[in-house]
């Protein structure tokens, strides 16, 4: 449904992502961010999905090609530490939006795991955003605070999830609420990455859930 398209980062510099098109002008738009794997098929059919709901979505690829396949947890790990956060946030999740502004008039964005941690830190970041959807990721607190998140937020967590723990997501739920953030976050039954039905960890009924949460906060903040 969509295709690999070049984009140009606020730094000039080319990058690369996936565009899926909703096939009509004038629609919002959403950032999709990748998992640690890499930009995955799992992840371009996130995309197809944000496009079937009527809005442009682009995932830019934050390794450049290199793609890990799922059952190398310590290769996945190796790639997400050396990627640069940062710069990740500030050129290539900026420059996917600027790319959507275009033609959208307003875009949002949205990650998967280490991807939720980016999309948080570029909702702290990049006046470019209108909402942020993060699932079961969080960036540190040396980084991004909840504080600092600047568009309304609705975050979705698995309450059996040894990388973001239901205490993180407490800390993090609280620290929304003591800054008079608009936000919305959900605990599921299930498994961190219960998002992804390429992986054993998938849970329908936790995904469905929250994939109609999504629409709906989306239509209410970006159209």
């Amino acid at each position: 449904m969509g295709t690999r398209i070049p984009f140009i980062r606020p730094d000039g510099k080319t990058a690369e992502g996936y565009l899926s098109l909703a096939g009509k002008g004038n629609v919002p738009g959403v950032v999709v961010i990748q998992e640690w794997w890499g930009l995955q098929d799992q992840i371009k059919g996130l995309c197809d999905r944000f496009a079937l709901l009527g809005y442009d979505a682009l995932a830019p690829d934050l390794y450049a090609g290199t793609i890990v396949p799922y059952h190398d947890a310590e290769a996945a790990a190796r790639e997400m530490n050396s990627l640069n956060f940062l710069e990740a946030a500030d050129q290539l999740v900026r420059g996917a939006a600027q790319f959507l502004l275009r033609s959208s008039p307003k875009v949002a964005v949205s990650g998967f795991c280490m991807g939720g941690a980016v999309a948080i830190l570029a909702a702290s970041r990049a006046p470019e955003f209108s909402a942020v959807v993060p699932f079961y990721g969080l960036p540190p607190d040396t980084v991004a605070k909840p504080a600092d998140v600047k568009v309304p937020l609705q975050g979705h967590f698995a309450n059996t999830d040894d990388y973001i723990t239901p205490e993180k997501v407490d800390a993090f739920e609280a620290g929304l609420k003591a800054a008079g953030k608009t936000f919305e976050i959900y605990r599921y039954d299930a498994s961190h990455a219960f998002m992804n039905e390429q992986r054993s960890v998938h849970d329908r009924h936790c995904a469905e859930l929250a994939w109609a949460r999504t629409a709906a906060f989306l239509k209410t903040h970006i159209g």
